[in-house]
């Protein structure tokens, strides 16, 4: 008897089936589906500001002579430095 009440119950709540905190799957897998692809944005976004150097020497550096650098941000502020020296240009003109 036992047994068969358990498979009752299971065949009955089946047809709402809901998560622990009440969310059903549709709306778990949207939630999860849309997580992951923010994270993905998120992890490009950062790559494009910081453009990671993925170059790998073939003799490693011998310890204290890496030096690291954010090209990104070198890029971005050698623009900017030749953007005013054409401004200072202009108005010397």
């Amino acid at each position: 008897m036992l047994l068969s009440d358990l498979f009752l119950s299971l065949s009955r709540s089946r047809n709402s089936v809901k998560m622990p905190a009440g969310v059903s799957w549709p709306r778990y897998l949207r939630m999860f589906s849309a997580s992951i692809l923010a994270m993905f944005a998120g992890a490009q976004v950062v790559h494009q500001y910081y453009l990671p150097d993925l170059s790998i020497p073939e003799i490693p550096p011998k310890p204290g002579e890496l030096r690291t650098e954010l090209r990104g941000y070198k890029v971005r502020e050698e623009a900017a430095t030749a953007f005013q020296q054409l401004k200072a240009e202009q108005k010397v003109d």
